[in-house]
């Protein structure tokens, strides 16, 4: 009977854990990562610190105008949709 209720909570898991994973890649209808990079860069960042796919955007970190940013970007356009600095 243990091994059932194990076996039970494993798969409970499994199906909780599993969206969460494939929420944080890049869809298909995405522009790519390298292509957001280069816009980034054009809008003024010298340079990019660290980029993912979260929560349904394009994330990061990166340098502009000196400053150390964290930023959001349109997964379909690129198109920064916030900035800060990240302090």
């Amino acid at each position: 009977m243990n091994r059932i209720a194990i076996a039970m909570a494993f798969a409970g898991l499994l199906t909780v854990a599993a969206p969460a994973a494939w929420a944080d890649q890049p869809g298909a209808d995405w522009t790519p990562a390298a292509q957001v990079k280069e816009k980034l860069m054009g809008m003024g960042y010298t340079s990019i610190i660290s980029f993912e796919a979260d929560d349904g955007h394009w994330e990061g970190e990166g340098m502009k105008n000196g400053n150390k940013m964290q930023f959001h970007a349109d997964p379909k356009t690129g198109a920064i949709m916030s900035e800060k600095p990240d302090h």
